[in-house]
């Protein structure tokens, strides 16, 4: 059975196109459909998780086009999501039409067997993005150990990698594991979209040290970047204040100032 993904979990005391088809000249789905019915007709329609099957169908003509490791994670990644979603909705009942629960089920069932064959088609791939996938979906231990041999190499300086190298240090080496988020922020480009995942985690860290107004200060920058990520909002942020009686203005102007120079790509970690 495959494992959770290991992840970050927020413990603040406060309450793709990554795809192929970036440009442009992208198809839609309902092209994608007309010049590739088979790609497009893997599940059975449901309201449910379009935004999800279209990923699926966009990955697999990526995959299509360029069949390579990268392209292959991105499949990855997107049948995950649809399968996700499809058990959540196989656990609605369905008053009318019961066999609706039966279909979303066959089609969660499917999406696993998929990443099951893509998961098995790759164990041997060499690329640090799925070195880590397989670590963290399956515990595979020789995976980990050439991502770990990758640290300090070029191969994996990109802000996804370092987050991905954070997260496996996270529970033995709390210096280390900060320093690798800072220089996650230090490696984003401008307009590169940001992975919360790293402000949660520095924020998660200072709670950790009750160091309160870095807590503020990060917990800041996430509802800035993204002010509809449901972690925190304003309200909890103002109450956080507070309780450890913070100057939040001043905090809110370090918080700019320093979700500016990231923005921007040139952030320098403290």
């Amino acid at each position: 059975m495959m494992n959770k993904p290991i992840n970050f979990r927020f413990v603040v005391i406060i309450g793709s196109c990554t795809l192929l088809f970036a440009c442009n000249k992208a198809p839609s789905f309902a092209e994608l459909c007309d010049e590739h019915p088979k790609i497009c007709n893997e599940f059975k329609e449901d309201y449910w998780c379009k935004t999800e099957r279209i990923a699926v169908g966009f990955s697999n003509l990526a995959h299509q086009k360029k069949p390579e490791d990268l392209q292959k994670l991105d499949q990855l990644m997107s049948y995950e999501n649809y399968a996700q979603c499809m058990v959540h909705a196989s656990k609605i009942e369905h008053n009318k039409f019961k066999e609706k629960q039966g279909m979303r089920i066959n089609n969660a069932v499917n999406a696993n067997k998929r990443i099951k064959e893509i998961s098995d088609s790759t164990l041997n791939s060499n690329h640090p993005r799925l070195l880590y996938y397989h670590w963290s979906r399956y515990l595979n231990k020789d995976a980990l150990q050439k991502f770990l041999a990758l640290e300090n190499t070029k191969e994996l300086e990109t802000p996804n990698l370092q987050l991905n190298l954070a997260t496996y240090y996270a529970k033995t080496d709390q210096s280390k594991t900060l320093n690798l988020l800072y220089h996650a922020l230090e490696l984003t480009d401008v307009d590169e979209p940001i992975d919360t995942e790293i402000f949660k985690s520095i924020s998660t860290i200072f709670a950790e040290k009750k160091e309160y107004k870095k807590v503020y200060i990060w917990s800041k920058v996430l509802t800035s970047y993204s002010p509809d990520d449901k972690t925190i909002n304003t309200l909890s942020l103002n109450k956080y204040a507070q309780a450890f009686n913070l100057d939040h203005e001043f905090l809110d102007r370090v918080a700019s100032k320093i979700l500016d120079t990231i923005l921007q790509g040139e952030f320098i970690k403290p």
